[in-house]
């Protein structure tokens, strides 16, 4: 039988002899080695990000054929927020709150920031470096599509709200999806995240198509490439470990370990 040692269990049959377990959690915490931190599931990854890629160049394609029928849908969502808009001025005043500042690109890209300092000082620079290049690809898609499009924004006789740059995709739509699907990447057992998420993705669309800004197609393509945009820079990643945890051993969390 394995000798026990100011209430530890030792020798070669450790696991197989318990040990009083409120002097062995802390120790046991320090002694397991940590289960390896699998990378994304490519499969998934990628299954999904070409069903994000084909569903945006098909809506690009379309935007810029002008088809008919994504136009009269364009236009009836369009006209139905912007008179409830004209009519309810306080909604408007809240709304644009949301949408200028927390939900604006330049709110985004400080959360970014902040995560990729945070990821840094935690010695994750590849992560890190991930999280930057995602947040400067999504400004680069975003006006690249926008020079190359070249949609006009919905013009109104009484607007509530001007923007500058052509309409497709929509830039806010696009850079919080893209910085919103990373954080949850770090975090992804925190439902108030998850719900933070949800609510920030889908309402930064829906305040630019009230306040008459943007189309509806503009919004769908930014949540779409959006999706792109994290899933690529989160192929292979792995998620850094809990603060507090050991450092895991060499070969923990490489492939095939």
């Amino acid at each position: 039988m394995s000798p026990v040692r100011d209430g530890v269990v030792t020798g070669a049959g450790r696991s197989a002899v318990p040990a009083p377990p409120d002097a062995t959690i802390h120790v046991m915490h320090h002694l397991l080695p940590r289960r390896p931190v699998r990378p994304l599931r490519l499969t998934a990854l990628v299954c999904t990000a070409v069903l994000c890629t084909a569903l945006a160049l098909a809506l690009t394609v379309l935007v810029a054929l002008r088809w008919r029928p994504l136009l009269t849908v364009d236009v009836r969502v369009s006209d139905a927020l912007h008179a409830h808009a004209v009519a309810h001025p306080g909604w408007v005043d809240v709304v644009r709150v949301f949408s200028d500042w927390v939900w604006d690109p330049w709110t985004m890209r400080a959360l970014a920031a902040v995560a990729v300092l945070a990821l840094v000082l935690r010695g994750e620079r590849e992560l890190a470096v991930r999280f930057a290049a995602a947040t400067v690809a999504a400004t680069l898609v975003s006006q690249g599509l926008k020079a190359l499009v070249g949609r006009a924004r919905p013009v109104w006789p009484d607007p509530v709200a001007t923007a500058d740059y052509a309409a497709y995709p929509s830039g806010h739509a696009l850079t919080a999806t893209v910085v919103c699907v990373l954080l949850l990447w770090l975090a992804p057992r925190s439902w108030p995240l998850r719900v933070a998420v949800v609510v920030s993705v889908v309402g930064v669309g829906l305040t630019r198509v009230y306040l008459g800004v943007h189309w509806s197609s503009d919004v769908m393509a930014g949540w779409l490439l959006g999706g792109v945009v994290a899933l690529v820079a989160l192929a292979g990643a792995r998620r850094p470990a809990p603060a507090g945890r050991a450092p895991s051993s060499p070969g923990a969390g490489q492939p095939g370990s």
